[in-house]
């Protein structure tokens, strides 16, 4: 299970240190791609899988699901975490998540999220703040 908040640097490269404490449900091979509200989604392989047979069920023939799929797939990058414990990150998800120097890394079950630092703390604050009224609007879902 991933969960946990974990502060690194990314360097000029691009490479980011995985926490060891993610490393092993994430697996050594694992894909990252385009996430919600700003953030980049790294699946392990198994859970990329699972991702991938939800997106095959969106029909063709609507705009949003295509839309959707493009989203997610067009710049999903495999990585791999090299012996130094790094991975790389394309250019073009770095710049989509405004990933500068400062990440936070935070395991939310059955995902990752890469987040620049700044945005995490701004979407974090928000949060904090509507945690009650979230929690509210859910209870239909068991929450």
């Amino acid at each position: 299970m991933l969960i946990g908040e974990y502060e690194h640097t990314i360097d000029a490269k691009g490479r980011l240190i995985m926490p060891a404490k993610l490393k092993d449900d994430i697996g050594e091979k694992f894909v990252i791609t385009q996430g919600l509200d700003g953030c980049l989604f790294a699946y392990s392989q198994s859970e990329w899988k699972n991702f991938e047979e939800k997106l095959r069920t969106f029909p063709l023939t609507n705009t949003d699901a295509r839309a959707l799929k493009r989203f997610f797939l067009a710049r999903a990058t495999e990585c791999e975490i090299d012996k130094q414990g790094r991975f790389l990150i394309s250019s073009n998800l770095r710049e989509f998540a405004s990933l500068q120097k400062e990440v936070v890394i935070i395991g939310v079950l059955d995902k990752i999220e890469i987040w620049s630092k700044d945005k995490w703390l701004k979407y974090s604050e928000q949060e904090n703040m509507e945690a009650d009224e979230i929690a509210a609007r859910m209870e239909n879902l068991g929450i």
